[in-house]
């Protein structure tokens, strides 16, 4: 008991960077850290800074924020848990006054405080100060600690570094060697005393991994924000056995990689879905622990669960994003869906798709299947403008009858008679007042009209066109051609639309049919991909009773398709 009490002791003081870099501290990154990632808008932010509470006064102290370290009392070997983005910036600012100073005795002491200077006498080896991660360990020590090496560095092309902290690193050497380049030597000297002597961090120690844990999680005052997956991976490679740390760390930073930081953020909130099958109420920090890491590691480990739940679940979100469903048959089916879910307005259908995929990725037949039914539902929810917390409810019943394995018979696949008659209200009003549902409706009618299974829709530029103009001038044929009635019935209905593969022209959309027809919606730059304005461009004239039978006809099209009538 008394030990453990003395192992969760915290330590917290201020010090000057010439005593942080020096013989009481051996900073190491883990692997389970995430790589350097500061770009260049930070590291001039902290350049800003320094600069300007020199000018402000040059004899105050400045503090630059804060690092959680795992350290021994009187060991200077120390793990940073928070702070590894500052350390290595202002490692790297270091190498480049050094590099800039004229006096050699200057940049012998500059390199002292990126390198403990061995002794030969005393058998000692020379040692970095900071040890990067072990992918970039020997870059940063060649090219930053290392005297003389900096031009070098700044020639290396992209094809020579091998990580996208190396591309940081190099980059931030090179801004901050061009803005200093600048400064004389004076200016030099004074901004390197302001750094050693005036510029602090306020250390934060224990000998105690879960007491530094969770200090990181509430300390992250400064630099680039911290996202719930990186508290995670502090937390689930922490708790790996440490002789298969740097391989856990390597899998989830791969998976980081494919996905991208803001996607990987995003895997936890589904996850989170998916296992507790209710909507999110609190923060993701608070809720993920309790609600999916805490029961899991209670049956399990932290290894487990990394290698069960979320790497799966991370391959198929893969797949959900860049469209890359693979089978040994027709792959195309399956990814055609998984496009057009990507082209609704939210995304509250991905964790379905991440258990069916998770569940029944090599039963091509099924998922067919199963993305059809889903689309339905995703489709006739939009069109019914169903708001979030009924929407979000509904895939979670539909989670609940998965897990019970009802699969494709699930309930809450299926649509009753209300439902269906809603959507078929709002398929036969004025759909266009309803901009976050046209689009995707008018696609996928666009897409049964032109009768193959394999069209996509990969413009850079669709846009939603009215044929009936919303304000035609007082003088044009269409004033006569409709009452100030009909133009108010007709104008935002199904059968008045069109879609685009180029950005709207407000004088074009006004002009009259035959001119739209033969202007607007033909040549190199107009429509042709588009059944739907294909059709238009056949019909002669453009009346009410045109509109009447066109509206029902599309309307009738859309409910076959998703089997409303």
């Amino acid at each position: 008991m008394v030990e453990k009490t003395v192992k969760s002791k915290i330590h917290a003081a201020e010090q000057p960077l010439n005593q942080i870099f020096s013989p009481q501290f051996e900073f190491s990154i883990p692997d389970y850290q995430r790589p350097y990632a500061w770009g260049g808008e930070q590291t001039s932010q902290l350049l800003s800074d320094i600069m300007e509470a020199q000018q402000r006064n040059p004899e105050e102290p400045y503090f630059l924020g804060s690092l959680v370290l795992v350290k021994e009392e009187g060991n200077p070997k120390a793990d940073v848990i928070d702070g590894q983005q500052r350390l290595t910036t202002l490692s790297i600012l270091l190498a480049v006054l050094r590099e800039l100073s004229e006096s050699d005795d200057v940049r012998i002491e500059m390199g002292e405080y990126l390198v403990e200077r061995g002794r030969v006498t005393a058998g000692i080896r020379s040692n970095p100060r900071l040890h990067l991660r072990a992918r970039d360990r020997e870059f940063f020590t060649r090219y930053i600690q290392d005297q003389g090496k900096l031009q070098e560095l700044f020639a290396l092309p992209d094809g020579q570094l091998k990580t996208d902290a190396q591309k940081a690193i190099r980059n931030n050497a090179k801004l901050l060697y061009e803005q200093l380049v600048k400064f004389s030597e004076g200016e030099r000297m004074a901004l390197i005393l302001m750094l050693t002597l005036r510029t602090f961090l306020v250390m934060v120690s224990t000998e105690d991994l879960d007491s530094a844990h969770r200090i990181f999680s509430v300390m992250n005052a400064r630099g680039l924000d911290l996202s719930a997956a990186d508290i995670f991976k502090a937390e689930l490679i922490g708790r790996v056995p440490e002789g298969e740390r740097g391989l856990y760390a390597d899998k989830w930073e791969v998976a980081e990689v494919e996905l991208g930081r803001d996607g990987f953020a995003d895997l936890f909130q589904h996850i989170r879905m998916i296992v507790t099958k209710v909507r999110g109420r609190q923060e993701i920090l608070k809720e993920f622990r309790e609600q999916v890491l805490d029961p899991y590691l209670q049956k399990a480990t932290a290894a487990s669960f990394i290698d069960d739940v979320l790497l799966p679940y991370a391959e198929a979100y893969e797949t959900v994003i860049d469209r890359s469903y693979q089978s040994s048959g027709s792959a195309d089916r399956i990814n055609r869906w998984l496009v057009r879910f990507g082209q609704l307005d939210n995304q509250d259908w991905v964790p379905p798709v991440l258990w069916a995929l998770r569940h029944h990725g090599d039963d091509e037949d099924w998922l067919d299947t199963f993305l059809r039914k889903l689309e339905r539902l995703a489709a006739t929810m939009l069109i019914r403008r169903e708001y979030q917390t009924p929407r979000a409810q509904r895939y979670a019943n539909l989670l609940k009858e998965l897990d019970a394995g009802f699969g494709l018979d699930a309930h809450s696949l299926e649509l009753d008679r209300l439902e269906r008659q809603s959507a078929l209200d709002s398929l036969s009003g004025p759909i266009y007042e309803a901009k976050r549902v046209v689009r995707y409706v008018l696609l996928r009618l666009d897409e049964t009209l032109a009768g193959t299974s394999g069209v996509t829709y990969d413009h850079p530029i669709i846009t939603v066109e009215h044929v009936l103009p919303q304000n035609p001038k007082e003088s044009s044929e269409w004033m006569g051609s409709f009452t100030d009635e009909e133009r108010a019935e007709w104008t935002h209905r199904l059968g008045n639309l069109v879609l685009l593969n180029r950005r709207k022209n407000a004088e074009a959309s006004n002009r009259d049919f035959e001119h739209k027809k033969s202007r607007y919606f033909s040549g190199p730059n107009g429509s042709a991909p588009f059944t739907l304005t294909i059709q238009v461009n056949g019909t002669p004239v453009w009346t009410p009773a045109v509109l009447e039978v066109r509206q029902q006809k599309l309307v009738a099209r859309l409910s076959s398709l998703w089997s409303l009538s």
